[in-house]
């Protein structure tokens, strides 16, 4: 193994590891927001009152959140692109 493929490696490893870190959080608190976000839904329907269909600081907080989380997914996607073109380059 070469110095280059090494770095590689480490520098995939790196952005994979980075990657995680960024998804995990903001995917948490979405996947949160979501399930309340459902719940209020129902309580609506139970309820007979019918939701508005403006936009509500709860979803714009779940857009902001999946937009970091899909940030945090396109950083590991790039990190095993760097980790196969590693293997591939001799």
């Amino acid at each position: 193994m070469g110095i280059v493929q090494l770095v590689l490696l480490l520098v995939g490893a790196a952005l994979i590891v980075l990657g995680v870190i960024r998804t995990r959080g903001p995917y948490q608190r979405y996947m949160a927001l979501k399930e309340q976000d459902a719940n209020v839904a129902r309580y609506e329907a139970w309820r007979g009152g019918a939701r508005p269909d403006g936009k509500i600081g709860a979803s714009a907080a779940m857009e902001m959140l999946r937009r970091q989380a899909q940030i945090g997914g396109g950083i590991v996607i790039a990190g095993v692109i760097v980790v196969i073109v590693a293997f591939v380059v001799r």
